[in-house]
């Protein structure tokens, strides 16, 4: 494997930290069975070539100060034009473009499953699925657990919010293919209703742009309380890796690392006002070995030939680049991984130089030669035909005995779950089990609620011990 790799493997974490932070910018570390206590946020000290993340005493990381490497953004103000026209006015919409989440309008710490009509870019990656929050955030992660609120986020005003105290209080969505809008509309915070509601929303556009608009802001975003809940505004994301468990020498840890966030200047945000952000090139957007290497809108790219596949190293596919060497094949360049391509280009013709002409026999034995050759050519093509032939009709009779097998145990087995069901029962429970965290901050958690399931199959969140 590769040094990346090694490391990942035999390294402590504090050593793990110090050279991926000489490689890359790296943030935040939330660990499996871990928190952060009391959502307490320390800057880093600048390090020589780079930012250390090892872990603190409360095994919490450092966080790093937004490079710009991902998004541009823009804060606009009541008195910018842009203001108006980045607002999405549902109440203008026809009723049948707008849905009212009913289960998120009249509950608290819920969150939603909403799946979108387009691939939506989210930090050079393509999502389908989304999680939307009574929190006022939207969970951009694949893999859920109850702590939504620490990384891999979307977060227009991230707090307290408690949609259940009001009928007024909804969250509603629309998606018309080419954008798609989730608002907070007059939701107010916990245990502090009589400060006022709060109306914003977040905008999804196809192409990756992302804007929160903020319609009635009652209260300062400063003076929002974070002690039972965090209180964010921006952008997140994080890739998981396996490291060796403390407890068990011969165990693996799953941990997520927080490689990228954006932090908004929460004074900015008053009633009418708004934030646009810009998505930049990604190195995963390139599909060659030759646009990765020379594109002049991404730099730090690397081509890893095994999996055919543009990165820096981090992203979600961290831990694939990883396993599959890349860091190593990320330092060759395109000829490497085709030496025919090279020779044929670094050998040059001389077509100058005339080729020798054969004599009479030498003609007659090459002609003779060559009527061999197309003989038996005939009659193979022949058996190959029909090897194909009978393949096809064999793999067409398999797929109609499996079809009407699949036809006689559904009829049979009226009770029995789909077998659709069954695969996304194993997906979500088995093969991408859900992280537990320990108890320290219970407030924080997040039920996640399937879009269409009724009250009384919720699965309540675990109570603080």
């Amino acid at each position: 494997m590769g040094i990346c790799a090694v490391l990942l493997i035999c390294l402590s974490q504090v050593e793990l930290g110090r050279v991926w932070a000489q490689e890359h910018e790296v943030g935040r570390t939330l660990l499996q069975g871990e928190e952060d206590p009391g959502h307490r946020t320390k800057r880093d000290q600048p390090t020589e070539g780079g930012v250390d993340i090892s872990p603190l005493p409360d095994n919490m990381t450092r966080i790093v100060v937004d490079s710009q490497k991902y998004y541009t953004w823009q804060s606009y103000g009541p008195s910018d034009k842009r203001t108006e026209v980045l607002w999405v006015d549902l109440d203008g919409l026809h009723k049948s473009q707008v849905r009212i989440h009913g289960i998120l309008s009249n509950t608290h710490r819920q969150a939603a499953r909403v799946a979108l009509s387009f691939d939506f870019p989210f930090y050079g990656h393509y999502l389908r699925q989304i999680i939307i929050a009574t929190g006022g955030f939207i969970f951009m992660g694949e893999i859920t657990h109850r702590m939504l609120t620490a990384t891999q986020y979307i977060a227009p005003l991230m707090a307290n919010f408690d949609p259940s105290f009001s009928k007024n209080s909804t969250v509603r969505y629309s998606d018309n293919g080419n954008l798609f809008v989730v608002q907070w509309d007059h939701v107010r915070l916990k245990d502090r209703e009589d400060e006022g509601s709060f109306v914003f929303q977040a905008a999804l556009h196809k192409n990756g742009t992302i804007a929160f608009n903020y319609r009635e802001i009652p209260v300062p975003v400063v003076k929002i309380n974070s002690t039972e809940h965090p209180v964010k505004v921006g952008l997140s994301d994080a890739f998981m890796a396996y490291l060796p468990s403390a407890q068990m020498s011969d165990a693996k840890r799953r941990t997520i690392y927080e490689y990228h966030r954006v932090e908004i200047d929460t004074t900015k945000i008053v009633s009418r006002s708004a934030f646009e952000f810009t998505p930049l090139p990604t190195c995963l957007q390139h599909t060659s070995c030759d646009l990765c290497l020379t594109s002049n809108v991404t730099s730090g790219c690397g081509w890893c030939n095994t999996l055919q596949r543009c990165s820096d190293g981090i992203d979600r596919h961290r831990q694939e680049w990883l396993d599959y060497n890349c860091p190593e094949e990320a330092k060759s360049t395109c000829e490497d991984f085709n030496p025919d391509l090279s020779e044929t280009s670094t050998t040059p013709i001389n077509h100058s130089t005339a080729s020798p002409t054969p004599s009479a026999a030498e003609f007659k034995d090459q002609h003779v030669k060559s009527g061999l050759q197309t003989d038996s050519p005939d009659l193979m093509g022949i058996t190959e035909n029909t090897a194909i032939i009978a393949g096809v009709v064999g793999a067409l009779a398999l797929l109609v005995a499996l079809t009407l097998l699949a036809v006689y145990y559904i009829n049979t087995h009226p009770t029995a779950a789909p077998p659709f069901y069954l695969m996304q029962q194993r997906r979500s429970n088995n093969y991408w089990p859900s992280m537990k965290f320990r108890n320290q901050e219970c407030h924080s958690s997040y039920t996640e609620v399937e879009l269409g399931h009724e009250k009384e199959v919720f699965i309540e969140a675990e109570q603080c011990c």
